[in-house]
């Protein structure tokens, strides 16, 4: 954290700085709670074939946990961010958008926790996403009466890669199994090793790669998911800190000089939208003039040059350039994103510590259902590498493709399929709850958190409900009529002209 962070957290009022701290340990809570959630994704099959002792697999999978949070990148994050328009946590009051943050946190620590308590291996990512749907969805209701407040587009993005993983989990482990049998003859391989047995060379070491693969590719994939939610902590309290990336010294230039090469593509285009997409880039243009680093611009203006390429971001994907146009522009947009899409360094390693840690205690109650209650008999060797391969190459693929899903259910019906294939039988009852489970967690996360959210907007002083946003607009231009009555500039009955719709207001990102 730099010295402008405790200057930007010291204007606080006192009250909004207990908040902060809450929502942060909240969400770091969420991380850690999230990695003995999710350990049995990468330890069950290595415990139960005997390839590791439980304290060295969780010990191994906690580290390549936290290695995956530090090398993982950080695009799966903003997938997260955007499913709740940002903006909406500014034009709340502040009191109110502090509501807001910890409730959707506290809903998916009470989501988490008492599924782990019952040994059910849910979705971490499905309480998440419902959590924040449910918040921006209270929010719209209560300002808005309608239920704008939920980036629909990249809630269904997510939505569907979150619904397909078990497909392809139980589908892709089962085909993989029968492959295998016919492949690979050695009947030990689908028989539940007895007492004393070892797993072959081969296999021990497909374990052991699978299992490091996985926690690997959870740490990236979740570790993520971490981040994001601590980046909408982080702009719901300090957002002209965290409007812009203020901590690399030219990334202001860089992204002036981005626009005016953009700027320079469209000039040259003859598309009839071109001349519209100016708008929002000459706003970042002027704004950046004279500076090198975003850390140079007024805090006030900080939040208008990001919605400036929010808008500009947006447009640009509904303009239907033609496709050299869009090619020319590609390199100088990835300069935009990077000027709105970061993450501090100490969150990064803050929610590496805290899922790497997490993972190494609280695994048995959900590793004991999954190796023993969704099959009728013991795990066998290929069925824990088929399982655990296919968990590793679907997270790795979901990665690449920067989108964020679940773990959990792509192991889960791993072992479901693996049985299936095996034709060792599946517990229904079992599987009936987990699949209870998984049905619940996504509505469930998104009442809990509204609820919270509701009952803390009526309790909490300032959190109540704000006005409309358009009525607020009228107030000020009002307010700024009479000014200009006042100093002679216009008559009375100039005021009486209907404002013109405010773009500014009109344009927000939905």
């Amino acid at each position: 954290m730099t010295a402008t962070f405790w200057e930007a957290f010291r204007d606080l009022p006192l009250q909004n700085q207990l908040f902060f701290g809450l929502a942060l340990l909240i969400a770091f809570a969420f991380e850690f709670i999230n990695g003995f959630h999710d350990t049995a994704n990468a330890v069950t099959t290595v415990i139960y074939t005997r390839t590791l002792k439980p304290t060295r697999a969780v010990v191994f999978s906690g580290v390549l946990n936290f290695l995956g949070v530090l090398l993982g990148g950080t695009a799966v994050a903003f997938s997260i961010v955007n499913l709740l328009p940002v903006d909406l946590l500014i034009h709340s009051a502040s009191t109110r958008a502090v509501v807001m943050v910890v409730s959707l946190l506290l809903a998916g620590v009470i989501w988490n926790l008492a599924t782990w308590w019952y040994g059910l291996p849910v979705s971490s990512s499905h309480t998440l996403i419902g959590s924040i749907l449910g918040v921006g969805l209270a929010n719209s209701l209560l300002t808005h009466g309608d239920i704008s407040g939920v980036n629909w587009a990249k809630a269904g993005e997510v939505g569907l890669s979150l619904l397909i993983s078990p497909l392809i989990g139980f589908v892709s482990a089962a085909g993989l199994l029968l492959l295998m049998k016919r492949v690979l003859r050695e009947p030990r391989l689908y028989q539940p090793p007895e007492d004393g047995d070892k797993p072959p060379t081969w296999i021990r070491g497909l374990l052991l790669t699978t299992c490091g693969g996985v926690s690997f590719a959870h740490g990236s994939n979740d570790g993520q998911k971490g981040m994001g939610l601590i980046l909408l902590v982080l702009i719901g309290f300090l957002p002209t800190h965290y409007a812009l990336d203020v901590v690399h010294a030219t990334r202001a230039q860089e992204t002036r000089e981005a626009v005016l090469a953009i700027q320079k593509v469209l000039d040259e285009s003859s598309n009839s939208r071109a001349s519209e997409l100016r708008a929002n880039l000459d706003t970042v243009a002027n704004e950046l003039n004279g500076v090198t680093s975003f850390a140079e611009v007024a805090p006030k203006s900080r939040w208008d040059v990001r919605q400036s390429i929010f808008r500009f971001q947006r447009d640009l994907n509904q303009a239907g350039l033609p496709p050299a146009t869009l090619e020319a522009i590609r390199p100088h947009r990835a300069a935009l994103s990077r000027a709105i899409e970061f993450v501090p360094t100490w969150v990064v390693c803050g929610v590496a510590l805290a899922l790497g840690t997490g993972t190494m205690i609280g695994y048995q109650r959900i590793v004991v259902t999954v190796a023993e209650k969704i099959g009728k008999t013991h795990l066998t060797y290929a069925q824990g590498a088929v399982a655990e391969l296919v968990a590793a190459t679907t997270i790795g693929i979901a990665d690449v493709a920067h989108m964020p899903v679940s773990t959990t259910q792509v192991l889960s019906s791993g072992v479901a399929g693996t049985m299936w294939a095996n034709r060792s039988g599946i517990q229904g009852s079992t599987v009936r709850k987990i699949g209870l489970a998984w049905g619940l967690t996504l509505p469930a996360s998104i009442v809990l958190s509204a609820g919270l959210f509701t009952v803390g907007g009526f309790l909490i002083p300032g959190a109540g409900s704000t006005r409309h946003p358009t009525a607020a607009v009228h107030s000020q231009r009002s307010e700024r009529l009479e000014d200009h009555v006042a100093h002679g500039e216009l008559s009375r009955c100039d005021t009486q002209l209907t404002p013109a719709p405010d773009k500014s207001q009109s344009s927000r990102i939905r």
